[in-house]
């Protein structure tokens, strides 16, 4: 590096140097003001971001130009055109192309010494040992499933000693950030120690869904008539030989078409074609703005994660701009009984295990707020064999045990007491539950 470059390198990061070469009123009491960890920012931190769409976009540019130089991030999704109006990195000659990969390759274009590894797959298909290598892993995403998803890997990475005591060297924190129209949070997950995203699980909206039968005998509102032309209708008359394409303009003129003549049977008002793409496409409203205020804070617990500079947030920041700017931050308190974080096994109530049965069970585990699972598998140990109770996942297992569903507790061999090791799509690791019998008066061992 010349002369000229180093001096220019030197003042870029004069603001920093302020930050980190000096205590402040604010800094965090273990932090010690040093040059080296600005080094350590621009040579060494690791950095994942989960997602490429309008928050991570945002948070990508946010991390490099802060300094970040070793950068990785990850998305499964590929560029459609209505990314485009907030999602800055992209261009319509990129539509149909990888989310992570586009972004990656214009910041590495556009900042200099900044290295950005894009991943274009789901992040269920990566390993421990992928997530183990970064300092602070910061998520951008849309899904509460995805979540819930890392929560659960970063909490199995945490390692204790033999007396329980947390090693804080395995500890990745995880900043977390959201938004829907003019409304959004940030939260900063120390595994192990603050709440996790199990822990205010809900605090969640829920995914809204509408029963068929509804929406085809009974519908009152026009997501009604949209959601019954794109789940029947659509595939009753094939329009077009393929599948519905959200973003195929005639595929879109034709369920707006069929949805409008489909209200005014039932005499429902507000269809609209901004009303059909949202439903077709299942679209979460975004602003740009909201985006750039909630990546921005993320960006900045990062930064005060990674070089102790400053106390991080506690824990959890509201934003809202619908009418005026409205902002709060509270603390998520830490459940002792959380099914992800607290190392022991959930406590199932059941009331008669000889009329409860293993599919009764399961609607529990998917509908209780505790739990909100998608699609569980339980086995469960019996007299030192492993039993399987039931495995939707796998086609075979799948029809071998499915004659459990109809089984009661009892009829399984389950007694009171019995742990039961679930696995779901919603964690990477499985939760131990523990069934706990009220009822006095029924044989406890099934015979």
């Amino acid at each position: 590096m010349d002369e000229t470059a180093k001096e220019s390198s030197q003042k870029r990061w004069t603001h920093l140097r302020k930050v980190l070469e000096r205590p402040g009123p604010f800094s965090h009491p273990e932090f010690e003001p040093s040059p080296d960890i600005l080094d350590f920012i621009l040579s060494t931190c690791k950095i994942l971001i989960i997602g490429a769409g309008g928050l991570g976009c945002e948070l990508l540019k946010d991390l490099a130009m802060m300094g970040f130089k070793h950068i990785h991030i990850i998305d499964m999704d590929t560029i459609d055109l209505s990314n485009l109006n907030r999602q800055f990195l992209f261009r319509h000659k990129d539509i149909g192309m990888s989310k992570a990969e586009v972004a990656a390759k214009y910041v590495i274009n556009r900042i200099q010494g900044c290295q950005v590894e894009p991943h274009f797959c789901a992040i269920q298909d990566k390993s421990e040992d992928f997530y183990r290598q970064f300092n602070v892993i910061v998520c951008g995403l849309d899904s509460i499933l995805a979540r819930r998803w890392i929560n659960g890997m970063i909490v199995s990475l945490l390692n204790y000693d033999e007396n329980d005591v947390l090693d804080q060297s395995s500890l990745i924190p995880l900043v977390d950030g959201g938004t829907e129209g003019f409304k959004g949070n940030a939260r900063v997950i120390l595994p192990g120690m603050t709440a996790c995203v199990e822990c205010t699980l809900d605090l969640y909206p829920p995914q809204i869904t509408f029963p068929l039968c509804t929406i085809a005998n009974t519908p009152r509102l026009p997501e009604h008539c949209i959601e019954y032309v794109k789940v029947v209708q659509w595939d009753k008359e094939n329009p077009f030989g393929v599948s519905l394409d959200g973003d195929d303009a005639q595929h879109l003129a034709w369920v707006h078409e069929k949805s409008v003549d489909r209200a005014s049977q039932f005499n429902i008002q507000g269809v609209t074609f901004r009303l059909v793409q949202g439903v077709v496409k299942n679209i979460i409203p975004a602003v740009a703005s909201t985006n750039a205020v909630i990546a921005a804070v993320c960006a900045t617990e990062v930064f005060k994660l990674a070089t102790s500079c400053c106390n991080p947030l506690n824990n959890f920041m509201v934003f809202n701009d619908i009418d005026g700017i409205y902002t709060y931050t509270y603390e998520a308190e830490k459940k002792n009984n959380c099914s992800v974080c607290s190392n022991i096994p959930q406590q199932i109530s059941v009331e008669d295990p000889s009329k409860m049965k293993l599919k009764d069970l399961i609607s529990y585990l998917c509908e209780d707020k505790r739990f909100q699972m998608k699609n569980p598998g339980l086995t469960t140990t019996i007299d030192g064999k492993n039993k399987t109770l039931y495995i939707p996942t796998i086609a075979a297992i799948e029809m071998r045990t499915r004659l459990n569903l109809n089984k009661s507790l009892l009829e399984l061999g389950l007694k009171d007491g019995q742990e039961i090791i679930v696995a779901d799509t919603t964690t990477p690791t499985s939760v131990i539950l523990k069934l706990t019998y009220k009822a006095n008066d029924v044989e406890m061992n099934a015979d």
